[in-house]
């Protein structure tokens, strides 16, 4: 091992020998950039699992045709002409085709409806989909935990676990009133903690009767032929929708529909997130430089002695580096596990597509505690390089004199 390293190694063991000595003011390091990366993994969590929500809904098996040129359940309105032309089509138009030799089609329509959480008392809307009967079997992940499906044209629901386990009154037998008409519960469902589980599921033609909403529909789930070649029979589909006459028909992926609305809201809680975080690591990359810097005050006869005896700039440099950089790691591992613990698996919910409550889990990822460590590495990087300059250039002399 060569001389230099030597210097070192030792000097790195001196400085964080000493530290028991500057314990108050190396665990506010600590602590600030536990706090920073803490917050930081926090609002990646929500984002991480708002996306896993809303993506394990969809299936490229799926898609989803729309009405009104928009690409959201939200304003689009498909014609009953459509629906009749779509129906009657023959040959390949990129659909699956049941054992009644009909389309794998399901007409659906989604009302937003007000319901009285029984924890706080606090208004919720949620998602009220009619569907017909074909709807559930378009839904891959889902399926029955308790009951079974509606009956079509019956006022009956089947219920996603999420709002299942946080709302009282949709037990299996409960009434329960949407709208102005009250509603059976008949089952609930689950499907891998996906959003499909923060709706209410009930048949077609009754939610158009409850809520005045006769003859619409605002899109159209088909099962897309074939078993692999899914962008073929998705553009084959494209083509067929293409020659109808009126307004244009937007056909998607249901993973591509899911995965845009689930973009645009992670967006915004990183929006929110990163700016946040980076405002807190300034304040976190001062405290670093401001405890470093008392490092080398509480340290300089010993560095002054060591660089007397021959040892040079770049050891005295390295050492107060590492110091600040093993303090902001230890902040950082500290950090992610107060993350983990209080925020992985939490239960949170945000407004979701058509303005109604959507449930998922915060889910605190190998990305993300990956993302939230390197800002709190970056903060002792930052932090400790002044202090390490200055250490290099501690007058030697003055320094001893100073504790002689």
């Amino acid at each position: 091992m060569s001389s230099a390293l030597k210097q070192i190694f030792l000097m790195i063991r001196v400085n964080l020998g000493s530290l028991p000595r500057r314990l108050a003011i190396s665990l506010s390091m600590v602590l600030s950039v536990a706090l920073v990366v803490a917050v930081l993994a926090g609002f990646l969590a929500m984002a991480r699992g708002f996306e896993a929500a809303l993506q394990g809904a969809g299936s490229p098996e799926i898609a989803v045709i729309l009405g009104g040129g928009t690409n959201q359940e939200t304003g689009s309105d498909v014609p009953a002409e459509a629906i009749r032309s779509l129906a009657a089509a023959t040959g390949g138009i990129g659909v699956a085709r049941n054992a009644a030799g009909g389309l794998a089609l399901s007409r659906e329509i989604v009302v937003p409806v007000d319901v009285i959480r029984a924890s706080d008392g606090a208004d919720q809307t949620l998602s009220l989909r009619g569907m017909d009967p074909a709807g559930p079997g378009l839904r891959d992940r889902a399926s029955l935990s308790k009951g079974r499906l509606f009956s079509p044209g019956a006022r009956e629901i089947v219920v996603g676990g999420r709002i299942a386990d946080e709302f009282s009154g949709f037990a299996v037998g409960d009434r329960v009133r949407l709208g102005a008409v009250d509603w059976m519960v008949v089952g609930h469902f689950t499907s891998s903690g996906s959003a499909f589980e923060s709706e209410v599921w009930a048949d077609l033609e009754a939610v158009q009767s409850a809520f005045d909403r006769q003859g619409q529909v605002q899109s159209l789930r088909v099962r897309l032929a074939g078993t692999g070649d899914h962008a073929g029979a998705l553009a084959a589909l494209r083509e067929h929708l293409s020659a109808f006459p009126g307004a244009p028909l937007t056909a998607l992926s249901e993973t591509d529909l899911y995965a845009a609305q689930s973009e645009r809201t992670a967006s915004l809680i990183r929006l929110f997130g990163w700016p946040l975080a980076l405002l807190m690591a300034v304040g976190a990359t001062a405290g670093a430089l401001n405890t470093m810097m008392s490092s080398v005050s509480d340290r300089a006869i010993e560095i002054a002695t060591l660089r007397l005896l021959g040892f040079g700039r770049l050891p005295a440099f390295t050492a107060t580096w590492v110091e600040a950089v093993a303090l902001s790691i230890t902040g950082a591992a500290l950090g992610i596990l107060a993350s983990w613990l209080a925020f992985n698996g939490w239960q949170a919910s945000t407004m979701g597509a058509n303005n109604t409550k959507m449930a998922f889990q915060l889910d605190v990822t190998a990305d993300v505690a990956l993302t939230a460590s390197l800002l709190g590495l970056a903060i002792g990087i930052i932090g400790g390089a002044l202090p390490a300059l200055a250490a290099t250039r501690l007058p030697l002399t003055s320094a001893l004199r100073a504790r002689g």
